[in-house]
């Protein structure tokens, strides 16, 4: 058996591994947690003291709703 046909299971898992990693990484990018836009760079510092930003607190009355710009 040649050296070349057994160096295509090792391509096939590297490109595995680098497809699933770029996947999750585009996963992780576009998760709720990350900030794209720029108008407000640091929207932790906008939440009043009183808002709630989770979407379900169990045992909490939130006075009024957070919302978040789209891009």
């Amino acid at each position: 058996m040649s050296v070349r046909f057994q160096a295509i299971p090792i391509y096939t898992i590297i490109g595995g591994v680098c497809v699933g990693a770029s996947w999750y990484l585009y996963r992780l990018a576009m998760g709720p947690t990350i900030q794209w836009t720029k108008t407000n760079p640091t929207p932790w510092n906008s939440v009043k003291p009183n808002q709630t930003t989770k979407m379900m607190t169990v045992g909490h009355e939130a006075d009024s709703k957070w919302s978040r710009e789209k891009l």
